[in-house]
C-alpha cells in the first residue's frame, strides 16, 4: 500500500508500504513529500521518511500532533527511495486533507470547491427565473450570460463530482446532504 487519498487532519497517519526491488537491508531509506497544490495559506511541504518494519516493508507515519499542523486542503505526493548519493522515483498521486472536526469553527464553509460550485450554479438558477435579459450594455461594455441549458450542464458536471465525493453510486441525486 502506498499513500492514502484522504486524511482527516489530527488523524493519525499510518501505513505499511512493501518496496521489493529496494530493500532496507540493501540501505534503502523510502521518502515521502506531500507539497500542497494551493498558495495560500501559505503550507510548507511535508517531509516524511519510513522506518524500516522488515526486509521489504516500511512504515510511515505522522502523529495527530503533525497532521493536525497540515492545512486542509489538496496536496501532491512524491515517493522515492535513497542512499548513498542514488535515488529512484516510485510514483506520485494525490492526497486530499480534511478539515481537522476538533478544531473547526462555526460557520466554517467546508464545501469542497465542486459543492460549492453546484450550490452557485443552483442559486443563479433559482435567480434566472426573475431575470429575463441574455445580454446586456452600459457604458460601452457588454455582459452575456450563460444560457439556461448551459448552467444545467455545467450543474450536471458538478453533480457527478460531488456524488463522486460521497461515494454516491446513483447518477442523479436531487440533493446532496
Amino acid at each position: 500500500m502506498s499513500m492514502v487519498d484522504s486524511l482527516i487532519a489530527g488523524d493519525t497517519l499510518d501505513f505499511t508500504d512493501v518496496v521489493a526491488d529496494y530493500p532496507a537491508t540493501a540501505a534503502w531509506v523510502l521518502k515521502y513529500r506531500l507539497v500542497p497544490r494551493f498558495t495560500a495559506p501559505v503550507q510548507a511541504p511535508v517531509e516524511l521518511t519510513a522506518t524500516t518494519v522488515n526486509t521489504t516493508d516500511y512504515r510511515v507515519q505522522a502523529t495527530p500532533t503533525a497532521t493536525a499542523a497540515w492545512t486542509p486542503g489538496a496536496y501532491n505526493w512524491f515517493r522515492w527511495v535513497e542512499k548513498a548519493g542514488e535515488r529512484q522515483s516510485l510514483g506520485s498521486g494525490s492526497l486530499t486533507v480534511q478539515v481537522n472536526p476538533a478544531t473547526v469553527a462555526q460557520g466554517a464553509d467546508i464545501r469542497s470547491q465542486a459543492e460549492a460550485a453546484l450550490d452557485a450554479i443552483n442559486a443563479v438558477l433559482a435567480n434566472r427565473a426573475t431575470v429575463d435579459q441574455q445580454e446586456m450594455s452600459i457604458a460601452g461594455r457588454s455582459l452575456k450570460r450563460m444560457t439556461v441549458d448551459e448552467l444545467l450542464k455545467l450543474r450536471g458536471y458538478y453533480k457527478a463530482q460531488v456524488n463522486a465525493e460521497l461515494g454516491v453510486s446513483r447518477r442523479y441525486v436531487v440533493g446532496y446532504r
